[in-house]
This record gives structure tokens, sequence and C-alpha cells, in this order.
């Protein structure tokens, strides 16, 4: 097989958006900014920044919907000129002459018709296009944020919500965007120009109107807020409802292997049901403001209407002016219906911008410094350092997971970590990888604290195997080079040789490209592990992590991989978690943990003379 190039493996894995990573990180601080004090304006302005590199497209937009607008106004008062110039006989005109001259406002007004149709073409394009677009870099930055973000942000927010947030929120916006607002100033545009030449028309009668619509106006905002209300409720709901799917198929054969399916499938029809009645409060409160709106606007204008057939019988309007007042009227009348529709949308809209607002002004407590140290040069693997650290969850603030740690690990040295469950050993890891700080104490990496490194650079230098090995949805290749992009196809092939995944691998549909499906499903969960490690040793980093590298391995599997391991091993620092404890005799060195502190240090034969927690560990699984 060839090797592609490394970068064709990056782009292949993380595609770039138009938006380049500045500006989308410039419009993201400019968002969480803009959602100080939020009112449906503010959040709405928060949009901005997304669409400010596509001014042209919104230029486009803003001339087609003027143009389209002037059209559409232009269309009642040729309508006039029909009635009152174009059937009326000029001096000299008769017979052909006159059909000819009502034939002349009939082009003109076909005329106008092309043109109408031509702006509201190029407009819908040019807000679809916007619409489309705005999302996309929106749902980026989004991703984006909520990948830098740290362990305490995922242990309160469910993957299920960041999903409903991503997909159905951005959905809303997008039909914000691509609709929504091209027709709320495409209506905003009639009515003030309908409004104003119905005054031009009559200003008697359009004084009325004005007068009338100021009193219906009012009860429409009012109830505008309420739809807000729910409709954020609304999004809320349908969020829970997909967390709860989420965490259920994450699971499901847990679930099937309990016969939970009926109480799952109750569960998820509760949450459904909660988000259905959520949703027609919703859609009540919105159908009796579009309907409200429109009997108070169309009674105003019916009773205006109706002042003007009695002006036209008295003679005091022409047939042609009362037509132009009508079409103009109900112009107005119209735009005043789809303005309260559009208001519904974009209250939805303003919901779902509030809950991504949340998602883009999260900031990680974890962040590297601003002058970062750099990792000093180094012949063999890492120095690690814990000097008296100390941790508690955040979720756990009055629990102890370690108690003043103080572990010296020289470079090239392999250390075990053994005790029983919730010593404190999967503690030691997240702290190792700054996935948390320490309270108390601080971590050392080369003689460097954590915190003064790039993360970026510190967790580069760092391999983890965890004990719930993952497989992405890509093919072997491309899950064994995610642990170092720019890898060649051969280098991925050693590392698997190395990790004892290459025979199977090959056995497989297509070799090195088979698809290995949603976390892995086609793989045992042995394969799953090689899998795992062979993208740890094709990183090649000076510190290993090994959390139960080998424990979903079968006896023969384990003893090739063991080999492998040690191999890898050779000329770097690894640290192992280890529960069954045949597979760490030969550390260097094995700490004993028990509820966060450190209660033995030693080698194996050290450890097992000493009769100490290990020693009974050692003997319950030895004699077992």
């Amino acid at each position: 097989m060839g090797a592609p190039a490394g970068h064709d493996a990056a782009e292949r894995l993380s595609a770039r958006s138009p938006l380049s990573s500045s500006a989308a990180a410039a419009a993201t601080a400019q968002v969480a900014a803009a959602s100080a004090g939020r009112g449906s304006l503010s959040i709405l302005r928060a949009l901005w920044p997304f669409m400010a590199p596509y001014r042209g497209r919104v230029a486009v937009a803003a001339g087609a919907l003027l143009v389209a607008a002037a059209a559409t106004l232009v269309i009642p008062l040729a309508f006039r000129r029909m009635i009152d110039v174009g059937f009326a006989s000029p001096q000299g005109l008769a017979g052909a002459a006159l059909s000819g001259h009502v034939d002349t406002w009939f082009v003109a007004l076909f005329g106008v018709a092309v043109v109408l149709a031509l702006g509201t073409a190029l407009r819908y394009y040019s807000v679809s296009w916007l619409g489309e677009r705005v999302t996309a870099d929106l749902r980026r930055a989004v991703y984006r944020q909520v990948m830098r973000q740290d362990a305490r942000f995922f242990e309160t927010l469910k993957t299920g919500e960041v999903l409903s947030r991503l997909n159905t929120d951005t959905t809303l916006i997008q039909t914000l965007v691509g609709t929504s607002v091209s027709l709320g100033l495409r209506n905003a545009l009639l009515f003030v120009g309908g409004l104003a030449m119905l005054i031009v028309t009559s200003a008697e009668l359009a004084s009325i109107i004005v007068g009338l619509l100021l009193v219906v106006v009012l009860p429409i905002l009012v109830f505008g807020r309420r739809v807000r209300r729910l409709s954020r409720a609304s999004q809320d709901a349908l969020a829970d409802t997909s967390a709860l799917a989420g965490e259920t198929l994450g699971a499901i054969q847990i679930v099937q292997a309990y016969v939970r399916e009926p109480l799952e499938a109750q569960r998820f029809g509760a949450t459904t049901e909660a988000a259905f009645a959520s949703a027609i409060r919703r859609t009540r409160a919105r159908a009796l403001l579009t309907a409200l709106a429109i009997v108070l606007v169309f009674g105003a204008i019916v009773f205006v209407l109706w002042l003007g057939a009695r002006a036209v019988l008295d003679e005091r309007l022409t047939a042609g002016l009362l037509t132009q007042f009508i079409l103009y009227s109900a112009l107005v009348a119209g735009a005043t219906g789809a303005i309260a529709e559009v208001l519904g949308d974009v209250q939805r809209a303003v919901g779902a911008t509030e809950r991504l607002l949340e998602l883009l002004d999260a900031q990680p407590s974890i962040v590297s410094p601003r002058a970062a140290q750099p990792l000093p040069a180094r012949v063999m693997g890492a120095s690690v350092g814990f000097e008296g650290a100390s941790f508690r969850y955040p979720s756990r603030p009055h629990e102890l997971a370690l108690e003043a740690v103080t572990l010296a690990i020289a470079p090239g040295e392999t250390v075990a970590l053994v005790g029983p469950s919730g010593a404190g050993k999967t503690t030691m890891f997240q702290l190792l990888l700054r996935f948390h700080d320490p309270q108390a104490g601080c971590i050392r990496f080369d003689g460097v604290d954590l915190r003064a490194l790039d993360l970026a650079e510190l967790r580069g230098a760092i391999g983890l195997v965890s004990q719930d090995s993952v497989v992405f949805s890509a093919d072997a290749m491309e899950n064994i080079r995610y642990g170092r992009l720019d890898a060649t196809d051969a280098e991925v092939i050693d590392a698997a040789k190395a990790a004892n995944a290459h025979e199977f691998i090959e056995r497989l549909p297509d070799g090195y490209r088979t698809f290995l499906g949603e976390r892995g499903v086609r793989l045992s969960g042995g394969q799953r592990q090689r899998i795992a490690i062979a993208r740890a040793l094709l990183r090649n980093p000076p510190l290993l992590l090994l959390d139960e590298a080998t424990s979903a391995l079968d006896a023969e599997s384990e003893r090739a991989v063991q080999a492998a391991l040690e191999r890898a091993m050779q000329s770097r620092t690894t640290i192992v978690i280890a529960h069954r404890l045949s597979t760490i005799v030969g550390a260097d060195r094995i700490v004993v943990l028990d509820h966060g502190r450190v209660v033995e240090i030693g080698t194996h034969a050290q450890l097992i003379e000493r009769g100490g927690l290990y020693a009974r560990l050692a003997a319950m699984q030895f004699e077992a």
C-alpha cells in the first residue's frame, strides 16, 4: 500500500471550515461578549460575527430584497393608473388606439412582475446560502468550543444534550437566518412602504389605520414574550429526549442483557410525551398570537375600508384611488400577519441561540498558560513527580480522591499502580493528563509543573491505552494513524505488528481499509484493545500510560502483546494500572494505593516479604 502524505490523513480526520480558525475564534469571542445582558435583540445580534465574513452575500440579499419590495409596492399604483387612466379615453383616441393604450399598461404591469420574480429568486438563493453557511460555521464553532472543555464540563452536561443543541438548535437558527429574517425584513419594508402609500393615497383614512394599529400592536408584543419562554422550554424538553436516547443506545447491550427494553421504551416515551406537551403549549401560544394579530389588524383595516367605500359613494375618492388603497391595505395587513408569524420563528430561534451561547460562553478551567514553558530535551523517557498532590472531584467535593501523594518516577522507569477499586489509580492518570488540577501540591513532568506547560505539548508527550479501548467509525488504518496523523502506511503497519494486530487486520475483508463500524462493533474486545495499543505505539511518546491494557485479551494474545509492550517500554517511562498482578511482577517499582494514599512502594518481592496490602492482594490472586 502507498503511503499517503501526512496532511492528507489530517484532512480526512479533521475537515476545516471556510471560516478560518482565527476568524472562528474571534466570532466566538464576540458572541460571548454580545450575550451579556441577554435580551432578544442582543442574542440575535450575537449571530452577526458569523455572518460578517459573508458581507458580500448579505449585500446581494439586501439589494434583491429592496428591489422585490419596491416592485411589490409599485403594483397597486399600476392598478390605480390602469383604472383611472388606462380605461379613460384620452382625447382623440378611440377603437384600436384605445385598446393599444390599455395594452401598454398591462405590459408595464407584467414588467413589474418580472422584476419582482427576479428579485425574489435572487433574495431566496442568497439568504438560503447564508442560512446554510452560517449554520455550518456555528456548528463548527460550538463543537470546537465543546472540544476545549475540561472534565468538569462533561460531568455536568449530558452528551445527548450537546448533540441536541448542535443539531436541533442550529437547525432553528438556519431557519431564522435562511428564511425568517429575510421574510421579516421583506414584510417590514412592505408594511412601512404600504403604510406610507396609504398616507399618500388618503391621509385621513391612513391616520385612522395608524391609530388602530398602535392599539393592537401592544397585546401582540406582550403575548410574544410568552411564546419565547415556551420556545425555550420546548427546546430543553427535546434535549432531554435526545440525551436519554443517546445514553440508552450507548449501553444497548446492557439494556438487552438485563431485558430492560420495555423500561427504556417507557422512559423514552415519557420524555417524548413531555416534549410533545411542551411543543403543543408553544404551538398553541404561537397560533393564538398569529390569530390575535390577524383578527386585530384585519378588523382595523376592514373598518377603514368601509369608511373608504362610503367616501367613494360620496365622490370624495375615485375608484382607482380606492382600489389602490385596498391593495395597499391588503399589503399592510398581509405583512403584519407574516411579521407575527415570523416573530414566532424568531422567538424559537432566540431560545435556540440562547442555548448555543451557553456552550460558546463556557470556558474551561484547564487551559494552557499564556507564556508556556517548553519541555526540555531528553535522552530517554520523561520524569514524573507528584509532590504532595491532593485532589477532590468537583462532583464529590467532600471526598478526597488523592491525599498528599508524593512519588518520583525516573526516566525510563516502569512503575505499576495497584490497589482496590477507588484507591486513586485512575485519578493519578487524569491528573497526569491534566484533565484536572490538584487542589494542593503539584505534579511535574520533566521537572516542570504541568500548569506551566502547553496542554497540547504535554498530552502530545503521553501515550494512553485505556481499559475501555476506543475505536472510531473509520477503517483500521485511520484508527491507528489517529495516534500520529503524519505517519505513513508502513509506520502504521509496523505499529500494528508490534501490538500483535497485523494478522487479524489482514484477515478483515478489506485489510487495513476495512471499516470497523461505530465503536468498533465489527471487532472483538481483544482486537479493539490491540488497535488501541498500536495507536499508542505509533505515537512513540516518552511517557506511556497503560490502564489495564491487556485486560480484554485472551491468554495467547496477552503474552504476545505483553512482549510487545515490554519492547515498547524500553527507553521510555511507563506507568501501569493493573488489577491482574501477574502482569506487573517485573515492574521496577510497584506503588500500592489505598483510599487515595500511597501505603507501600517496592518491588514485587519486597512487597510480598512485607506482608502488607499488596501481599494480601497477591495471595488472593495467585492462590486462586
